[in-house]
């Protein structure tokens, strides 16, 4: 059974950070994402990891604050996320995919979602 378990969302003050795991079991993935969704919004992309070259991906309105990374040991996805702001206030979602160079800022591309994580960025 294809599992993904995200952990580490809370609150933080503007300026601070938060580090977001993503441990996927029953099977390897070719790619990684987080995505966001904040309150009567839309589902928007934030980063993403292909598995194998490590090739990373983010939204610009992340880039240089967030970091993903993965251990490939653990089959672990991390987000690190500096410098938060009030606007990255959201529900974030780990998702994997297993397609070959799937569409990575695409939530229909990936196959499979975790439960999702509150992040809370108070001002």
């Amino acid at each position: 059974q294809v599992q993904l378990v995200e952990s580490g969302g809370g609150l933080v003050q503007a300026g601070g950070s938060l580090r977001l795991s993503c441990a996927a079991s029953g099977r390897t993935f070719s790619t990684t994402g987080w995505f966001r969704q904040a309150p009567g919004k839309e589902r928007e992309f934030v980063a993403a990891i292909r598995w194998s070259s490590g090739t990373t991906y983010y939204a610009n309105s992340v880039k240089g604050r967030f970091t993903i990374s993965r251990d490939n040991a653990k089959n672990t996805v991390y987000l690190q996320m500096n410098s938060l702001k009030p606007e990255d206030a959201a529900a974030y979602f780990c998702a994997a995919g297993y397609g070959y160079r799937i569409q990575v800022d695409v939530p229909d591309a990936y196959d499979y979602w975790g439960q999702g994580t509150q992040v809370t960025v108070s001002s």
